[in-house]
């Protein structure tokens, strides 16, 4: 079969890019496959040994109760215990899917200093959240044993909702410098696209990701007063303003379709039910089986632990076709608005390139783990959008066989309308 070059703005599908996309994901799968298997085996290993019962034994004299039932410092060492231990096991697959990996294929820029700082961050910030929604749990079960999980469900809304407002502000930028995008003809093109969409932003920033990637990334950041734009910096020197106006619009799509809302609330559905579900499976192994000698016994976490897991992998496909469908609409959103069919199609086959981004996985893997559509088929709706309206679009997707580029490998490319990049 020929091969035929697919171009617009000397955007072109790179062969070698694709190449190494494919090989990319299958690695990053088998880590996932790993670190899945490691805490399975771990699990069944501490209920084989009944380590969690030795290990809530030992923790006996820290019985302190300031509730009745509630037990915080058992409940805070038990968590660190099994958190760090889990850290410690599966530190090599993290360095090796963290550090090595992403540099053998040019996607990083971070020395192994900056990287073990920003391993540690998350890893602070992580273990603060997790003590804090385990002792939530904990008190809950201890005061409302039975309706324990519609509470924390509903906290859990509260606290998503308010981590969406300030994650911008105060969560991101402990990885990340923002900086404000100076004044000229970008940033007035978005601030005029977004009042055209009537969404109401702080300003257009940079966000300096080329200290640690040479990925890009673009997303309309926040929620009420600190929504932004934000702009990964590895895209503004390699795209057109076009290719950006273009990548914005399918972002802006999603604030004016309250994309945002539609999936928390769905989260949530889905988080209440799996948290109904995971309140019987306790229920039933306290009051019936005697495996826990309560329902806030320390030693029942490693069960809970296990039955999230469980219940996330389940919801998985469930979550991720809801936000493929999302995705796709916000890219009609952008071709309505802009009608810049060519620089839409252009903008994908960069982010292509330069994330590593595979455009024609299988359709099971993309089923199971996709939040996005894969870029063939974006590429595909493009065409479809330009022949219902009559538009120009200079690249044939009747073909998607990859050719070589003519520019470098690794050239960075924008937009969180990846499927590797994050909303």
């Amino acid at each position: 079969m020929e091969t035929t070059t697919q171009q617009s703005n000397n955007a072109i599908i790179d062969t070698e890019r694709q190449k190494k996309a494919r090989e990319y994901a299958r690695k990053r799968r088998r880590l996932s496959y790993f670190n899945m298997g490691i805490a399975a085996l771990a699990l069944l290993f501490i209920f084989w040994s009944e380590l969690n019962i030795v290990l809530r034994n030992l923790l006996q004299p820290l019985n302190w109760q300031p509730v009745p039932g509630w037990y915080p410092w058992q409940v805070l060492v038990y968590l660190l215990i099994l958190t760090l231990g889990y850290q410690v096991i599966t530190f090599p697959l993290d360095y090796y899917g963290g550090f090595v990996l992403p540099h053998r294929y040019g996607l990083s820029t971070m020395t192994l200093r900056s990287w073990l700082a920003d391993l540690l961050k998350g890893l602070v910030l992580s273990l603060i959240l997790e003590i804090l929604a385990i002792e939530l749990i904990y008190l809950l079960l201890a005061t409302q044993p039975q309706t324990w999980w519609l509470w924390v469900a509903l906290i859990m809304l509260f606290f998503t909702v308010v981590m969406a407002n300030l994650a911008p502000v105060l969560i991101l930028p402990i990885f990340y410098k923002f900086t404000p995008l100076p004044e000229g003809e970008l940033t007035q093109r978005l601030l005029a696209l977004a009042d055209r969409a009537h969404t109401r932003v702080r300003g257009v920033f940079t966000m300096h990701l080329s200290s640690k990637t040479t990925a890009a990334n673009a997303a309309l950041m926040g929620l009420g007063n600190t929504r932004r734009i934000v702009l990964g910096d590895t895209m503004l020197d390699r795209y057109t303003p076009d290719e950006i106006e273009v990548v914005l619009a399918h972002e802006l799509g999603h604030h004016v379709h309250h994309d945002l809302w539609k999936l928390i609330l769905t989260q949530s559905v889905l988080t209440l039910g799996s948290l109904y579900l995971l309140n019987l499976a306790l229920h039933w192994a306290v009051e019936t089986q005697h495996y826990f000698l309560s329902l806030t016994d320390v030693a029942a976490m490693p069960y809970l632990f296990l039955l999230t897991a469980i219940f996330g992998l389940i919801v998985l496909p469930l979550s991720n076709g809801l936000s493929r469908a999302i995705e796709y609409q916000a890219d009609e959103y952008a071709l309505q608005t802009t009608k810049m069919v060519e620089a839409f199609k252009s903008a994908m086959i960069r982010l292509a390139n330069q994330n590593l981004a595979d455009i024609e996985p299988s359709p099971l893997i993309e089923f199971l783990f996709h939040d996005h559509p894969a870029i063939g088929k974006r590429l595909k709706h493009a065409d479809e959008f330009a022949d219902r309206h009559a538009l120009k679009a200079s690249i044939s997707t009747e073909s998607l066989a990859p050719v070589s580029s003519t520019e470098p490998p690794g050239i960075p490319s924008s937009g969180s309308s990846t499927p590797d990049a994050a909303h």
